[in-house]
């Protein structure tokens, strides 16, 4: 059985005392986008949720907390050579279960570099980082930046990769934006319920804890396979909120959809704790963008 994070966020946040729950985007109509040529002659970029690496901002490395001074809060373009240094300390990823030690677990830059080796498909020379924004109004903000860069650049499809719940939602929006204007889009992700929700045009669904859509960590076969679904499933999907689930098995213990902010799994004082925590994070990302 899958997590419904919706629920599961909804029962966390209103456990640590936050007021009425929060309401995820859904659209009656998705937009879809074909592709244009084979595979093989299309460019196609990464859109990230993965922050730069930003050494005078905290612990960002493998393991860090939660880490709200390393957010960005605008769309970013950077290029993929030499390779860049992305982390994931900013978004609620599963912390119980990974660590974040595997870039290639969050961000399939290498296995699309493999991909390209082999003539299946071409890279854009940049990738795209994306942010997470609880506001749907910001978010579609961002995927109009992001459509501008996609249309410098001539991407001709794009490869989202989110990581916590919130990043399935701005995901999901954006690439609703990128089919409107053409642009074939598929999302690699882990929270099924969210973007079902919202509704994309194709969508590679893989049972393991946030923070792994794009392979298991340290396998490099495991997240060769998983780009090669997601851009099978580019080439095949004839219709948009077409899902498929991925191959991909969990290694780690069986437990970890039990786990995620599980509020029953909680007591009093670290329920006190994380509400201090998540509250000092929501005060340092308002420092930052200078509301």
């Amino acid at each position: 059985m899958t997590i419904c994070y919706i629920d599961r966020t909804r029962r966390y946040y209103q456990a640590l005392g936050y007021g009425a729950p929060y309401e995820w985007a859904r659209f009656d109509d998705v937009p879809f986008a074909p592709l244009k040529r084979p595979l093989s002659e299309t460019s196609v970029a990464i859109v990230t949720t993965a922050a730069p690496f930003q050494p005078n901002n905290g612990d960002q490395g493998p393991g860090a907390p939660y880490n709200a001074t390393a957010k960005f809060f605008q769309v970013y373009a950077a290029p993929i050579e030499p390779t860049p240094d992305l982390r994931i300390s900013h978004i609620a990823i599963d912390r119980d279960h990974t660590t974040a030690e595997d870039p290639g677990s969050y961000f399939p830059l290498a296995a699309l570099e493999s991909a390209t080796a082999n003539g299946r498909v071409l890279m854009n020379s940049r990738f795209f980082g994306l942010p997470t924004n609880r506001s749907q109004a910001a978010t579609s903000k961002d995927a109009a930046d992001l459509l501008a860069l996609c249309r410098s650049d001539a991407v001709e499809a794009a490869i989202f990769v989110p990581n916590c719940p919130v990043c399935h939602q701005s995901c999901a929006i954006a690439s609703h934006t990128l089919e409107a204007a053409g642009i074939p889009t598929v999302v690699m992700g882990a929270a099924r319920d969210i973007v079902e929700n919202v509704g994309v045009s194709r969508f590679l669904f893989s049972d393991v804890p946030l923070g792994n859509a794009a392979g298991l960590p340290h396998d490099k076969n495991s997240q060769d396979d998983t780009l090669e679904q997601a851009l099978r499933l580019l080439e095949t999907a004839t219709v948009a909120r077409t899902t498929r689930q991925s191959f991909l098995v969990w290694p780690g213990p069986a437990n970890w959809r039990d786990d995620y902010s599980n509020p029953d799994k909680l007591t009093p004082k670290e329920i006190a704790t994380r509400r201090a925590a998540f509250d000092a994070g929501k005060a340092t990302a308002k420092s930052i963008r200078g509301d």
